[in-house]
């Protein structure tokens, strides 16, 4: 049996892309560019291998959806609101001047201006994957001018939706419709443009309003009778059924795009306590999904752009580095903020990838964009990517080159108590108790020794858990564990104890090692699930593991009267 295409572009693009992007980390790059390249290496303007088009664009559309299904999930409000002030008329600015400096790019080069406007809005959203990565790699996103970021790129992808609603009828109306579609409104009942806009924003609306008055109530209903059988497995997959499911159902009943429908399921579904579980649970095939995307993004990118047309790409290479930051910087720096927040803010916004891939490719499909547009869109993405770091990087140097000294808070008047410049703030406590992991195991040991009246430190990323620590009293570091510098920051060398209670047994052997190593006398104990487990964490230097059934069954062993087995794995086989 000889595979079949589909077969032929799952194991060629994963592959590729793992190599690929596994190369870019090495590198200190984004995967998402090695993603990329895989998708040119496999594409037909490279010799060897091609991948079937046809097949990589209908992977790339599931890819879409769940891309938007996170971004819908993780679709905070209450971040918006807290820089509403800044966010929302800054970033809706910005795309208007980067959007006016591509229209005048694609005029120049006589495309018209639809193709202007769609060839300016994609170069005006920033990649979600690469700010929040660029974010968090240098701890600045609880901070206020990651905040501030966080909040732009919202309302950036906001702005997108609504143009991925618009644009098809747009294009509808102003072409007639495409070859193996249905007559556009426009063409049946001669509403001309303004009418068709206000009949498909009435779709929306209405589209809107079934998700909030029907969504809102079934979609967390049917999570929780999900969640109730108590099997994993049909959790994952109804997550994934709601996700597309909403989206089909978007574009088959109320006309709009399978991309807003997405977007609905998972703002909808983030209302749910159960949204964490599910943004866990269907990270893997989203991922996976997301990867496909970029590939097949990959496999439209003719690398000939750079020799046929290279002053057109440094325009737009422009227009992304230095024409929206700079409107950026202009912005913020005019809201009063510290020439730091807004370079900060200005480097964040330096690049583009999902929402520009979506347009550019959505704008060719519906011929009111040139195949160039999108090619100067492909390499302005990876170029600008690559480039991020290092913009990064200058920035950083010369804030602190440029940082005056402090001045002597008045006497008068009390200087307000700085905002950290990083997430990550190192403890002062001594004598304390460390939680790693602040789950059901976590916050029941957390309790207990708070009530014992224990200093109690938790490392936690989880925003419902991190709440829950600190309403219990405990102080809270942010971050996951298995990273030198949080872990670093918890003061293990001044600590009693580490209490490792993270189900996850590869993360707590990381953690283990490096406790290990930067207190040799600390005394650690993990949790565990299997009997390798124990092996594994004893190995890493747990001085105690602790098996969850094993202890459970010693427990119901002494409610009988009846000695433990021999080869039970025990808790006092070692003291600490």
């Amino acid at each position: 049996m000889h595979p079949g295409p589909l077969i032929a572009i799952l194991v060629a693009g994963l592959c590729l892309a793992f190599i690929f992007g596994a190369l870019a980390q090495k590198l200190r790059f984004s995967p998402l560019v090695g993603y990329l390249l895989a998708g040119v290496a496999v594409g037909p303007f490279t010799p060897g291998f091609v991948a079937d088009q046809g097949l990589a664009n209908e992977l790339a559309e599931i890819g879409v959806i769940l891309l938007m299904f996170g971004v819908g999930l993780h679709f905070s409000l209450k971040d918006l609101l807290s820089v509403k002030t800044i966010a929302v008329p800054g970033a809706l600015v910005q795309i208007a001047v980067a959007t006016l400096l591509g229209l005048g790019l694609a005029l120049s080069l006589g495309w018209g201006w639809v193709a202007g406007l769609v060839f300016g809005l994609a170069l005006s959203v920033a990649s979600t994957v690469v700010l929040l990565r660029a974010l968090q790699e240098r701890r600045l996103v609880q901070t206020e001018k990651g905040k501030i970021a966080v909040g732009w790129l919202i309302v950036e992808d906001l702005a997108m939706v609504l143009a991925l609603v618009l644009i098809p009828t747009i294009a509808d109306a102003l072409n007639g419709a495409r070859p193996g579609t249905p007559v556009p409104l426009s063409g049946q009942f001669d509403l001309g443009l303004w009418g068709v806009l206000g009949l498909t924003l009435a779709k929306v609306v209405a589209f809107i309003a079934f998700m909030l008055i029907v969504g809102r109530r079934v979609i967390p209903w049917v999570l929780h009778w999900v969640a109730h059988t108590g099997s994993r497995e049909l959790f994952r997959l109804a997550v994934l059924a709601l996700a597309l499911g909403v989206a089909f159902m978007a574009a088959s009943l109320f006309g709009v795009s399978f991309a807003l429908g997405a977007f609905f399921a998972g703002m909808i579904l983030n209302e749910s306590p159960l949204s964490q579980r599910a943004a866990e649970e269907s990270l893997p095939l989203r991922d996976a999904f997301a990867v496909l995307f970029f590939v097949s993004v990959g496999m439209l990118f003719d690398p000939g752009i750079l020799l046929r047309a290279p002053l057109p790409l440094l325009a737009t290479l422009a227009i992304i580095l230095f024409g929206k930051s700079l409107a950026a910087w202009l912005i913020v720096r005019a809201f009063g903020r510290s020439n730091a927040v807004a370079l900060t803010i200005s480097a964040s916004l330096a690049q583009i990838g999902e929402f520009s891939f979506i347009l550019a490719g959505l704008g060719v499909s519906l011929a009111i964009l040139p195949e160039q547009g999108r090619d100067l869109i492909l390499a302005g993405a990876i170029l600008s990517i690559l480039l991020n770091p290092v913009l990064f990087a200058i920035i950083e140097r010369f804030t602190m080159e440029a940082s005056p000294a402090k001045p002597k808070p008045s006497a008068a008047k009390p200087e307000p108590e700085p905002e950290p410049e990083r997430d990550i703030v190192p403890t002062t406590l001594s004598d304390h108790m460390v939680v790693v992991g602040y789950g059901r195991v976590g916050a029941l040991l957390g309790a207990g020794l708070v009530a014992h009246g224990e200093t109690l430190l938790v490392i936690e990323e989880q925003p419902e858990a991190v709440a829950a620590a600190k309403d219990q009293g405990a102080a809270v570091l942010i971050g996951n564990a298995a990273d030198p510098d949080v872990l670093a920051a918890a003061g293990l060398a001044r600590a009693r104890r580490l209490f490792v209670a993270i189900p996850e047994s590869f993360e707590a052997g990381q953690v283990c090692e490096q406790a290990r190593r930067d207190n040799p006398e600390l005394p650690i104990i993990a949790r565990a699930h299997s009997d390798a487990a124990v092996e594994h964490l004893t190995r890493c230097g747990a001085s105690l593991t602790i098996m969850g059934e094993a202890e459970i069954a010693r427990a119901m062993l002494a409610l009988c009267g009846a000695p433990p087995a021999n080869g039970e794995a025990s808790a006092d086989k070692q003291s600490v």
